[in-house]
């Protein structure tokens, strides 16, 4: 998923004419051997690393904001006048660079910091990310002595890297129930999975990460409850702590199934690393594979065994993948799509046993297969929250903080159910991008700034080597608009809701997909009638 860049365009170490970078523009070239951004902002100009951080995306193809770059891959924000890293999933600053101005050209000099790191190195972003400097220590009327975080997922990660980044320094605790450092979960069902990705770029950050940032990291550890007027959580081994706030992150557990066969070995949920290696494992041993559910894991699996070369047949009880989501238009082209790599699809169709090498669908269909793969959905973990008498609608209740009916207590990720300034309504969304920007926004929260959160929802899916991108939140549509063409993967499609855009996925037009993003945050409907005509 990296992105390496060669060098191309001008050498901006020996200076490009200012007229040569357009009002508002950006510029892509090089300087002192590396890929270079240049970006002007009315009368000024900033030069930063031309790449993003989370996988190294070209920021010359993304869309400038103010005096930000978004990235046109996953939607990560950068400021070009720090480099910070302002919005997930991108967690690294950018390197910037020494701008001057010599009559009527702009030199890029020395770099300014080395805060960035090569994306396509994790090695080298873990070390920039160790290295990166603390802001000023926050000793504000009113913060936590120290913060407890419940889950070490994404909206937990997040939120502690950006304690310690705008200056926290209280106690951090983060408590995980797995045995490993945060990971990049999205791609244990894509490149990880597939075979592309190397296991060293799974972990977010290494160990030392945590042991240098004084973030305590209890791995393997769950918490029993909360006790919301004593201000502490009991563990699971019988252990209590104390806290001045706590954060509730704790995702999500997959729906299991529960017919005969359904526990034995050869058979598999995806939702954790210990998952993801467990599949691999029984792939290596296997030939056909089936995968229960057309979820959007469900057919990221399947993608990803094809690519290790097994035969995969798909059950899935709906007439059409994912049309509940992405409507029938999509639907049918993810179903084309999997066909053409050769994915069977058992559609309107529920299981009745697995045994050692077959599953029985409902039907009485005998489908051979020596893994099976269960992706059928997930459910809140909410039970602590419940116990701990938080306020609960189909998830744990959050007003537009993120903090629930107790004070001092909040959630963010999987279990967050906030009121979206852009639909109007409460919504509940189970995607990695939404976790980790909830998890940012709670941790200027947790310091009493008051900060609403109201990001539009973004997440993309991978199949073989075509990526959905998807904007809003749409549990509901009348309309559906497809602009372009799907099967030639150049579309965009919006759904509405009595005229208003709820949501908006593209294939392959990234850009457009940025600018849709930011006209939903602004509210600016000409704007968006602009970005979604092109």
């Amino acid at each position: 998923m990296s992105g390496e860049q060669q060098l191309t365009g001008p050498d901006l170490a020996q200076g490009v004419a200012l007229a040569d970078l357009a009002p508002e523009g950006m510029l892509l070239g090089h300087a002192h051997g590396e890929a270079v951004l240049l970006a002007r902002v009315g009368d000024e100009v900033f030069a930063v690393a031309a790449a993003c951080t989370h996988y190294g995306g070209p920021l010359a193809d993304g869309l400038r904001v103010g005096d930000t770059v978004r990235c046109p891959w996953h939607h990560a924000c950068f400021s070009l006048r720090t480099g910070e890293a302002l919005r997930a999933p991108a967690l690294n600053p950018l390197a910037r660079y020494r701008v001057e101005r010599r009559g009527d050209k702009v030199v890029v000099g020395e770099k300014l910091g080395a805060e960035g790191g090569a994306p396509e190195d994790r090695a080298g972003r873990e070390a920039a990310a160790v290295q990166a400097p603390r802001s000023a220590v926050v000793h504000a009327v009113g913060a936590p002595r120290s913060i407890v975080i419940i889950g070490a997922g994404a909206a937990g990660n997040a939120a502690a890297e950006r304690l310690r980044r705008i200056g926290y320094d209280g106690g951090i605790t983060m408590l995980g129930g797995d045995d490993s450092v945060p990971y990049d979960r999205p791609n244990l069902s894509k490149d990880y999975l597939a075979g592309t990705a190397p296991e060293e770029w799974i972990p977010l950050r290494p160990a030392e990460f945590y042991a240098e940032q004084r973030i305590e990291l209890r791995l393997g550890t769950r918490a029993r409850a909360i006790d919301p007027e004593r201000r502490t959580v009991e563990l699971a081994d019988g252990g209590t702590l104390g806290y001045g706030a706590l954060l509730l992150a704790t995702g999500a557990e997959p729906v299991t199934l529960e017919q005969p066969g359904s526990r034995l070995p050869h058979v598999h949920y995806l939702r954790t690393l210990a998952d993801s290696r467990g599949i691999i494992a029984n792939a290596g041993k296997a030939r056909r594979a089936v995968v229960v559910g057309a979820s959007f894991i469900g057919l990221e699996v399947a993608a990803s065994l094809r690519a290790r070369q097994l035969e995969v047949t798909v059950v899935a009880p709906e007439a059409r993948p994912l049309e509940r989501v992405l409507g029938p238009q999509v639907g049918d082209f993810l179903r084309g799509l999997h066909e053409q790599h050769g994915v069977a699809f058992r559609l309107g169709q529920t299981v009745r046993e697995i045994t050692a090498d077959a599953v029985t669908t409902a039907a009485g269909e005998r489908l051979p297969a020596e893994l099976v793969v269960i992706g059928i959905g997930v459910r809140p973990a909410v039970e602590l929250a419940a116990a701990a008498g938080l306020e609960m609608d189909k998830g744990v209740l959050v007003d537009r903080h993120l903090e629930t009916s107790k004070p001092g207590i909040f959630a963010a990720g999987d279990i967050a159910r906030w009121p979206d300034p852009h639909s109007g309504s409460r919504i509940r969304v189970e995607h990695w991008v939404v976790a980790e920007r909830q998890g940012q926004t709670v941790a200027e929260n947790l310091l009493g700034r008051r900060v609403p959160f109201d990001a539009v929802p973004f997440f993309w899916s991978q199949h073989y080597d075509v990526t959905i991108n998807y904007l809003g939140h749409a549990e509901s549509w009348d309309a559906i608009d497809v602009d372009g063409s799907l099967e030639q993967r150049d579309a965009t499609v919006t759904f509405r809701s009595q005229g208003a855009v709820r949501a908006v996925a593209t294939l392959f037009r990234d850009r457009r997909s940025l600018a849709v993003e930011a006209a939903l945050e602004s509210g600016d409907q000409a704007a968006l009638s602009a970005a979604l005509s092109g």
